[in-house]
C-alpha cells in the first residue's frame, strides 16, 4: 500500500433538494452492514462470518481510483457503486486478496477459511461465483484471487483502512451441513451479507422508502386474527357433513401444532379446506416455536392470486405475494433496491421462485434467503415437484429442515413418495424419510369425503373430437371442462360460443393476466352461488387451490394426480342429492411432450382393465413409483455433483448450478405488462421512474408469460417494446382480448404448465 494520504473516504453520496451533498462514510457503512449482517445470522448461530464478510465486502472502495469515480460520476447516483459498466472500478476483489491473506490457513493447507469470505466478497454485486469454469473466464474465483490481481488491494494508500476493521480473527462457528450442505451455508451468508449491503445503502440513498419496510405485525396478533376469521366463518357455515368433516381437520391442525419442528405431510381430499387448515397448523407452530414467518408456496404463478387473496382478507397488508415473472434479468441500482427481501411475516411465492432462489447465484435472488431461516414452509400441491429437480430439492429441504429450524408441511390430496428408494441401475434416492403425517386416518378421511363417481372411458386410446365433446358440454346447464394446453382451451371455447346456448361460456388460461383470471373466477363463484348455468372450458390451472364447485367436471386424460384434483373441482361441498360427475376423456391431441405426457402414458397404464378406486391413495402411490422410477433422472443436471465434488476444498460451481437449476426454462419464454382495467397509470409510473418494489408487487397482476418465439413476433410487429430493461409492455389495445387473454395470430405453441 502506498503512503498517499487521502480524505475521509465515501462509500455513497447523494444531493439534497436544496443542492447540496449528504456524504455516506465508508466506515460507517461498512460497520452498519457488518452489523446488519451479524443479526440476521444469528438465526443459523453464524453471526461471526456475517459480520465480517460486513467489514470487509468493500474494502476495494478505499482505492484512490474508487475515490476518484464516484467523485466524478454527475449525480453521484447509487449507480457509483455497481460492477460491470465501462470505467467502474473493481471494488469487490480487494477484500477477498484481503480475507485470503488475513484469515488462518491452517499450517499451509487450503485456506478454506479464506476462500469463504472470498466468495462473500467477490460476488457481493456480481454474484456468487464459480470457483473455475471456462464459461466465467476471468469472473472464477479462482482467477480473481491470482497473485495478478493483488494489486487490487495493494494500490489501497497506507493507514486508509482503520485497523479494527482490518484485524480480525478467524470466525468461531462452524458451517452446517457438512460437505453437501456448504454451498446452501454459504449462500445463507450471502444473503445476510447482500440484503444488508442493500438495506443500508437504501437506508441513506432513500430514508422514506427503507422505513416502508417495517411495520409490519407480529404472528401471535395475527394468529388472533386468523382464530377470529375461523370463528365467524364457521359460525355461518351450515353443518353440512362436509363442513363437519372440515371441522375436525381443524381441529387436528391446531392440536398438532405443538409437535417439534420438523418435516409433516398434510394429506387431505380437495375440498377438505387444506389451505385454511395447513395456515392454522403453521400459524400455531410458528407462535408455539418462535418462528419468524409463514412461507406458503404455490405450484403455479396462474393461481397464486386466488390464495393470496384469501390471506390479505385475513391478514391486511401482512401479506406479501412474490413469483418470479418480474424479476429483472440485468441488475442496476435501483432494480437491486426493488427486488424483494421477505421481510413481512406471510410470503405467499411459487415453487419457481422458492427453489430457483435456494440454488441461486445472483445477489438480487438470493437477498431474501436468510428469511427462510427458523420459518414454517407450506408446500401446497406438493405431488407438482418437478421428477428431474427432486433429488436436489429433496436435499435442500432436508438441509433446511435439520440446520437452519425450518419445517416444512407437504399439503395435498395426491401425497407424492418422497421417501428414500433404489431402484436398479439408478443411483439411491435420498428422500424425506422423517415426515410425520398430521391427520390421524387420512384413509377414513378419504372415504367420508367421496363426493364424486369418475368415469373412465373404456378405450383409453382412440380420441374423441372436440365438435362431439363439445356438443356433449353443451347438454349440462353447469359444467367445468379441464384440457391440458391453452390452444386446446381456446379451441374448445371457440366451437362453445358459435352455438347460442354456449354464447356464455368462460375461458381461463395462464394467456389471461392475474387481475383478469381473478375477476373471471369470482364471476364463476358468484354465477354458482346463485344457481345460474355456467360452462368454464380451463387449463390445469383451476385444479390447483381454486375453490369452485360444479357438478359436473370433464377433464382431458392426465396423471392421476390431475384427474384427482380435477375431481377437487366437482360436489366439493357435498350438497348434491347424488354423487358429483367426473368424466376422464381422451382428447384429439396427447398432453404436451415431457412430464405431461408421461403422467398420462402411466395413467392409462394403472388404468386400463383396472377395477381400482381411480381416486385412492393406493392408486395414487402407485402413480408416484412408477413417475419417478420412469424419470430419466432425479437430478437431470447433475445439481448435487456440481455442488459437492470438489466442496471439501471449498470449490463451488455458483454460477453453472444456477444456470442449470430451472424449474421452467426461462430462455423458452418472455414475461410482458398487458394493458387491462385501470393499470395505464402503474404503467406509466414504472417508464418514468423505473422498477420500485412497491409498483412491481402491484404490476405483478398484469403479466402473462409468452413463448419466446411469439414474444419475437410480437416485437417485431410492434405489439410489445421495452419500457424498462428486461421489461416489455403491451402496445394498443388488440393484443390482450377480453375474454381470452393474449391473443397472437397464428397458433398457440403446444403449452407446458405456467408456473
Amino acid at each position: 500500500m502506498s503512503e498517499k494520504p487521502v480524505q475521509r473516504p465515501l462509500a455513497h453520496v447523494r444531493q439534497l433538494p436544496d443542492g447540496k451533498w449528504e456524504e455516506h462514510f465508508l466506515d460507517e457503512h461498512l460497520r452498519g452492514v457488518a452489523g446488519l449482517a451479524g443479526e440476521f445470522a444469528k438465526q443459523f448461530d453464524c453471526a461471526d462470518w456475517a459480520h465480517l464478510a460486513g467489514l470487509w465486502h468493500d474494502l476495494g472502495k478505499y482505492s484512490t481510483e474508487f475515490q476518484q469515480y464516484i467523485k466524478s460520476v454527475s449525480g453521484y447516483d447509487a449507480e457509483a457503486h455497481l460492477e460491470g459498466a465501462p470505467g467502474r472500478v473493481d471494488h469487490s476483489t480487494a477484500g477477498a486478496i484481503h480475507a485470503m491473506r488475513r484469515l488462518d490457513n491452517r499450517d499451509g493447507r487450503i485456506n478454506k477459511y479464506g476462500r469463504i469470505l472470498s466468495y462473500l466478497a467477490a460476488g457481493h454485486h456480481a454474484g456468487l461465483p464459480d470457483w473455475s469454469a471456462a464459461d466465467t473466464g476471468p469472473k472464477a474465483l479462482s482467477n480473481r484471487l491470482d497473485a495478478a490481481q493483488d494489486y487490487l488491494l495493494d494500490r489501497i494508500p497506507a493507514q486508509t483502512i482503520p485497523q479494527e476493521i482490518l484485524a480480525q480473527a478467524n470466525p468461531m462457528s462452524r458451517p452446517h451441513g457438512g460437505v453437501d450442505g456448504l454451498h446452501l451455508w454459504l449462500r445463507m451468508l450471502f444473503s445476510c451479507l447482500v440484503d444488508a449491503d442493500f438495506l443500508d445503502t437504501e437506508t441513506f440513498m432513500d430514508g422514506d422508502k427503507a422505513a416502508t419496510r417495517s411495520g409490519y405485525r407480529d404472528l401471535p396478533s395475527l394468529l388472533a386474527d386468523f382464530d377470529l376469521y375461523m370463528e365467524n366463518k364457521s359460525a355461518i357455515a351450515g353443518a353440512t357433513p362436509v363442513n363437519v368433516i372440515r371441522a375436525d381437520i381443524l381441529r387436528q391442525c391446531r392440536e398438532k401444532a405443538g409437535l417439534n419442528p420438523g418435516l409433516y405431510a398434510l394429506t387431505v381430499p380437495t375440498g377438505g379446506g387444506k389451505t385454511l387448515s395447513g395456515m392454522a397448523f403453521a400459524l400455531r407452530h410458528a407462535v408455539q416455536h418462535n418462528k419468524q414467518r409463514i412461507i406458503y408456496v404455490i405450484p403455479y404463478t396462474s393461481i397464486i392470486e386466488q390464495t393470496a387473496g384469501i390471506f390479505r382478507e385475513i391478514f391486511g397488508d401482512n401479506v406479501v405475494e412474490h413469483h418470479a415473472n418480474l424479476d429483472p434479468e440485468k441488475e442496476d441500482a435501483r432494480s437491486r433496491l426493488a427486488t424483494e427481501n421477505w421481510d413481512a411475516p406471510i410470503i405467499v411465492t411459487t415453487n419457481v421462485q422458492f427453489f430457483e432462489s435456494l440454488f441461486a447465484a445472483r445477489s438480487s435472488r438470493c437477498r431474501k434467503l436468510h428469511n427462510i431461516v427458523n420459518s414454517v414452509v407450506v408446500l401446497d400441491e406438493a405431488q407438482l415437484l418437478p421428477p428431474e429437480f427432486l433429488q436436489p430439492i429433496a436435499d435442500v429441504m432436508n438441509q433446511l429442515a435439520s440446520y437452519y429450524g425450518v419445517t416444512f408441511v407437504l399439503s395435498t390430496a395426491t401425497q407424492p413418495a418422497l421417501g428414500s428408494f433404489q431402484t436398479f441401475g439408478n443411483p439411491a434416492f435420498r428422500g424425506l424419510d422423517n415426515v410425520q403425517e398430521i391427520i390421524d386416518a387420512p384413509d377414513v378421511l378419504y372415504q367420508q369425503l367421496k363426493r364424486v363417481e369418475v368415469s373412465i372411458p373404456d378405450d383409453l386410446q382412440t380420441p374423441r373430437d372436440w365438435e362431439s365433446l363439445a356438443a356433449e358440454l353443451l347438454q349440462h346447464p353447469s359444467v367445468l371442462c379441464i384440457v391440458s394446453r391453452r390452444d386446446d382451451a381456446r379451441e374448445l371455447h371457440r366451437l362453445m360460443t358459435v352455438h347460442e346456448e354456449g354464447k356464455d361460456t368462460l375461458h381461463l388460461s395462464a394467456l389471461m393476466c392475474g387481475e383478469h383470471r381473478s375477476e373471471v373466477i369470482a364471476d364463476i363463484k358468484a354465477r354458482l352461488k346463485r344457481n345460474e348455468p355456467v360452462r368454464v372450458i380451463s387449463t390445469q390451472l383451476v385444479e390447483a387451490g381454486v375453490d369452485v364447485d360444479f357438478p359436473v367436471v370433464y377433464r382431458a386424460l392426465a396423471g392421476l394426480d390431475s384427474i384427482a384434483q380435477a375431481a377437487g373441482r366437482c360436489n366439493r361441498e357435498g350438497n348434491q342429492e347424488e354423487m358429483g360427475q367426473v368424466v376422464v376423456f381422451v382428447p384429439p391431441k396427447p398432453a404436451p411432450p415431457g412430464l405431461l405426457r408421461q403422467a398420462a402414458q402411466i395413467s392409462v397404464s394403472l388404468l386400463s382393465g383396472s377395477a381400482n378406486n381411480v381416486l385412492g391413495r393406493d392408486l395414487a402411490k402407485q402413480f408416484f413409483e412408477h413417475l419417478y422410477v420412469r424419470a430419466p433422472s432425479l437430478d437431470k443436471y447433475g445439481i448435487h455433483d456440481l455442488l459437492t465434488q470438489d466442496a471439501r476444498d471449498c470449490q463451488i460451481q455458483f454460477r453453472t448450478v444456477a444456470d442449470k437449476f430451472k424449474l421452467i426454462d426461462d430462455s423458452a419464454y418472455q414475461t410482458i405488462l398487458v394493458r387491462y382495467g385501470n393499470n395505464d397509470v402503474l404503467l406509466g409510473k414504472l417508464e418514468k421512474e423505473g422498477p420500485q418494489r412497491w409498483l412491481m408487487r402491484k404490476l405483478q397482476r398484469y403479466s402473462v408469460n409468452i413463448p419466446k418465439r411469439l414474444f419475437v413476433q410480437l416485437e417485431k410487429q410492434g405489439d410489445v417494446r421495452e419500457i424498462w430493461q428486461g421489461i416489455y409492455v403491451q402496445v394498443g389495445d388488440t393484443l390482450y382480448d377480453k375474454t381470452l387473454g393474449v391473443v397472437i395470430d397464428g397458433n398457440i405453441a403446444p403449452d407446458e404448465l405456467a408456473i
